[in-house]
């Protein structure tokens, strides 16, 4: 295939000055892509120029049992030389580098090394695996590039290429052919571009040219210095956060490189750009943020906290000790949950039983990193961080990728917190602080390792990020291991070194405690009061939920409410006396429809022997929150009963005496009939519970085979991305066989040479179309025999030639004549594959018609001069 010549333009002189003066430190591009990626490389290279200064290096899913030819395919879009890493390569500008499959690459010093992954058909992320060493390896010169795949391998890696200050570009997922990869990367970062393919490249050279050069952090000026504040005052007050105490030369690259995006080259224009734009503002806190993080982070330090750190704390702790750890710039959680699986793990193999726990509060200034934490999901590709033996211990599966198991969730308190302005949480154990406070000023830091010194318990543990230290104040820790940035709490600091913080964050001891005490005293007289009246002249009642249980009790209930029978049942319907328990059944339900109070008049209760009348009213509460949608039974006991009609004669009381029997007994068998009917609504409720349980059961059953199907489905989604890759590389190869056949084909047909093709059992296997005017062959003849054919050739040696042929590999020439006069000569040689293998015969029939009737003629002519020449003697 002819290759694309892209035209060469003038090289930017941003971009030359950048290669020539700092060729050590030149950007190197990583682009991860998977299924559909192969167009979407095409894309971006043939747009992109050859003479940029930049390197690329690109990791696509490659099936790990097939040789890949992208190396081929793509040097034909660009100019650039495009070669197969090796381990060890030096990586120079202008160049592109492909990773081999069934290989993962890393980078060091700027030399590609290749390693051999664990698992040849396991979950494999080579992309996030690079992306990382580039963050590490270059810093601010690491491009990550995220194109066309399934999946979300990537993801991890451009957000640590973003912490390094990186540039991240990702493909539009609607232009995407597959928009797995570049939908969970858009969602966990923000990106610098999100463009189609095609627009990626001019893109980012627009940015590389606006963007100052990496490592060069100029001093800031006192104009510049006033248009930061300026920033800073608007960050401020959109997002209630100050930034006035982060790291200026940080926060300049953060804005230079939002500058870059928009092609804004002065800081006044950007500042002007910000209060036009709200949205940018928040683009750009977010920017400041810098929420990257990952389960297991550094995984030398959670191995001494599992080996002997806290070991030690639980060991030394009191039985039922709740101990306290505070995750601070938490980020998504992964910090929390990694040190909720670490306790338990540890909690465990002590088999103490002394009924330890941990409670974890984790705050960050990003309300959006905290609602993914508080989802507790994650992608599949967290399997590269965390164990298979945590992964099955400590999280489902589901079809998003992995949920943290509730026993985990249930430890962890997620919550929006301001660290430099909101409370503190006291009294902890334990206190992790990574990577936050290397981008405040050294200032800040000294107070923030004071207010950690105040939020511990005595020897309480510290944890610092690796590139952390406690600085100047060491006053307070003692270290565990200073390489790993682990600090136990010795002893408290004064609070005047905390002067600076806002109240909340110590006990101000200027507040005596003679100016609370009325108040207390106060708040404590109208507590008894309260209590006083509800005990001795408040009605009695109960509060109850919609299924009767009842949650409070005040007055005195005993004549209206005894226990039951048996096993302990605080239900209304089970403890409400002989004589009410009709009504009040009847009355919860209307009231449980309605909001309107329900009345019970002049009702006859019977305690101990003696009649009670009572007024019962019944009201499903609205407000206030707390008890919203429970049920108050208020009792009103009357002294006498309702007078009842007298002077009626003796007659009269004997038939009302009657009739009130009647209805009692009425009564009594309608309360008969009642309880029948609860009996059998309690036996169905108890099979309604068992089928119940039953569904339970069926649905942990199909959720655990939802659990297999989804591991299915993720494997057959990796082997899909494989062959996706391979289909791609052979419908190139296709396409290179059928325009190389017709070259030959039309190579064949143009020397007017009629050719004829035998395999090694002397059957046909192709030949030109000149061949048909003297074999008798047609298309479908292919594979027949070729003794089988008619031709009209006098050669009758045609065969046995062919076969001399074969065996002693010797190219036999004849000349025949054919049947309508024609003359032939016939080549039969040897044919020879590339390996120089013998695969059968080729056979070649040059029309020598012409030649033949001019040596005809010309010894006809010689004939007769000779006979001429005799008679003349």
């Amino acid at each position: 295939m002819e290759k694309k010549n892209t035209p060469k333009t003038n090289e930017d002189p941003v971009l030359s000055e950048k290669k020539n003066s700092a060729k050590s430190l030149f950007p190197i591009v990583a682009i991860g892509t998977s299924a559909g990626g192969l167009e979407a490389l095409e894309q971006f290279f043939s747009n992109m120029p050859s003479d940029t200064g930049l390197a690329f290096v690109v990791i696509q899913h490659l099936d790990p049992t097939h040789v890949g030819i992208l190396p081929e395919l793509l040097q034909r879009v660009t100019q650039m030389k495009v070669q197969q890493a090796t381990d060890g390569l030096l990586v120079k500008p202008d160049c592109v580098y492909v990773i081999p499959p069934n290989k993962s690459l890393s980078v060091l010093n700027g030399h590609l090394h290749l390693l051999v992954p664990v698992e040849s058909r396991g979950l494999r992320l080579p992309i996030d695996f690079f992306m990382k060493s580039l963050a590490i390896d270059r810093l601010q010169n690491g491009v990550g590039v995220i194109l066309s795949g399934m999946g979300s391998d990537g993801t991890q890696g451009i957000k640590a290429i973003k912490e390094k200050n990186g540039l991240v570009l990702i493909q539009d997922p609607l232009s995407a052919k597959f928009d797995g990869m570049p939908i969970s990367a858009k969602e966990a970062v923000i990106a610098d571009v999100i463009a189609p393919a095609t627009e990626l490249p001019g893109r980012l050279l627009a940015i590389l040219r606006q963007t100052p050069e990496a490592g060069s952090d100029k001093s800031i000026d006192e104009k510049s210095k006033s248009h930061l504040d300026k920033i800073i005052i608007l960050l401020r007050e959109q997002s209630g956060h100050d930034f006035s105490h982060y790291k200026k030369t940080t926060l300049l690259r953060r804005i230079e490189r939002r500058k870059g995006v928009h092609q804004i080259d002065k800081i006044n224009a950007y500042v002007r750009f910000l209060q036009e734009n709200p949205a940018e503002v928040e683009i750009l806190f977010k920017e400041l943020l810098i929420g990257v993080t990952s389960f297991f982070r550094d995984p030398e330090v959670w191995e001494k906290l599992k080996d002997s750190t806290l070991p030690e704390m639980i060991k030394e702790a009191p039985n039922r000790h709740v101990f306290r750890a505070w995750v601070t710039a938490c980020s998504t959680g992964e910090e929390a949950y990694s040190l909720a699986m670490i306790f338990k793990e540890v909690l465990e193999k002590s088999q103490n039983g002394r009924g330890l726990s941990l409670q974890i509060f984790a705050t960050d200034l990003d309300k959006d990193a905290i609602e993914k934490a508080r989802s507790g999901i994650y992608p599949e590709n967290i399997a590269a961080e965390v164990s298979p033996e945590r992964l099955a211990r400590f999280f489902t599966v589901e079809s998003s990728g992995y949920r943290i198991s509730n026993s985990i969730r249930e430890m962890v308190v997620f919550a929006p917190q301001n660290i430099i302005k909101d409370p503190p949480f006291t009294k902890l154990d334990i206190l992790t602080c990574r990577n936050m406070l290397i981008y405040m000023e050294p200032d800040l830091q000294k107070k923030l390792i004071s207010l950690f010194n105040y939020s511990l318990n005595q020897d309480g543990i510290l944890v610092l990020g690796t590139a952390e230290t406690l600085g100047s104040s060491t006053e307070g820790f003692g270290e565990i291991d200073n390489k790993l940035k682990i600090y136990k709490r010795t002893s408290a600091l004064s609070s005047a070194e905390l002067a600076d913080f806002p109240s909340a964050f110590f006990r101000n001891r200027h507040f005596t405690s003679e100016k609370k005490l009325p108040q207390k005293a106060l708040d404590s007289i109208q507590t008894v009061t309260e209590q006083l009246l509800l005990q001795r002249f408040a009605p009695s009642s109960v509060l109850v939920n919609d299924r009767g249980d009842i949650l409070f009790i005040t007055g005195r209930t005993g004549k209206y409410l005894e226990p039951a029978a048996g096993k302990a049942n605080m239900n209304i319907h089970a403890m409400i006396r002989e004589g009410l328990n009709q009504e009040i059944s009847d009355a919860l339900r209307k009231a449980n429809r309605d909001l309107s109070p329900v009345f019970i008049k002049n009702a006859k209760v019977q305690s101990n022997g003696v009649d009670n009348y009572v007024d019962v009213t019944v009201q499903r509460l609205d407000a206030p929150e707390a008890v919203k949608g429970l049920t108050i039974i208020v009792f009103s006991e009357l002294k006498t009963p309702v007078e009842k009609a007298v002077g009626k004669g003796r007659v009269g009381k004997s038939r009302s005496s009657l009739k009130i029997k009647e209805l009692d007994e009425q009564l009594r068998r309608s309360h008969e009939d009642l309880q029948s009917t609860r009996e059998e609504m309690q036996t169905s409720q108890e099979e309604l519970k068992s089928t119940n349980e039953e569904l339970q059961s069926t649905n942990e059953e199909l959720q655990s085979t939802n659990e297999e199907l989804t591991t299915s489905k993720e494997e057959m989604q990796s082997m899909n991305e494989e062959l996706q890759t391979v289909n791609i590389e052979l419908q190139s190869k296709v396409n290179d066989f059928v325009r190389a056949n017709d070259d030959m084909k039309n190579l064949l047909n143009s020397t007017e040479i009629a050719t004829l093709f035998l395999d090694k059992e002397i059957n046909i296997r192709r030949f030109t179309d000149n061949a048909q005017s003297i074999v008798k062959i047609r298309k479908s003849d292919i594979g027949r025999p070729f003794t089988d054919l008619v031709t009209e050739l006098d050669y009758p040696e045609f065969g046995r030639h062919v076969k001399e042929v074969l065996e002693s590999l010797k190219t036999i020439e004849s000349c025949t004549s054919a049947k309508d006069e024609r003359w032939f000569s016939i080549r039969i040689m040897p044919y020879r594959t590339l390996e120089d293998k013998i695969d059968g015969v080729v056979i070649t029939f040059s029309d020598v018609t012409d030649a033949k009737i001019l040596e005809i003629k010309l010894k006809e002519l010689n004939d007769k001069l000779r006979k001429d020449k005799k008679e003349r003697k």
